[in-house]
């Protein structure tokens, strides 16, 4: 097995409600799949709160923006085990 990064970051901001509901929905779906996610704070990072800032927080799965402010858990769960092209 690799060490690979993880597929899913979950980008988010200290203090958001939505934010705290999101992590444990991707809680929820990396348990089913065994993947492995990363949380990305956009405190202090002027490149990702002008990117994501206004829509936290933001799912990407392999570093494309998969969704924001709900986490589809059903889609996120298709998706993180489709094959791979």
């Amino acid at each position: 097995m690799t060490t690979s990064e993880p597929r899913l970051t979950l980008i988010t901001r200290p203090g958001c409600h939505l934010c705290d509901v999101a992590k444990e929905a991707v809680d929820r779906v990396v348990a089913v799949t065994g993947d492995r996610w990363t949380e990305r704070d956009v405190t202090g990072d002027l490149e990702l709160e002008r990117e994501y800032g206004d829509r936290l927080p933001v799912v990407l799965l392999d570093g494309r923006e998969h969704g924001y402010w709900r986490v589809e858990e059903e889609r996120l769960l298709r998706d993180l085990t489709a094959p791979r092209d």
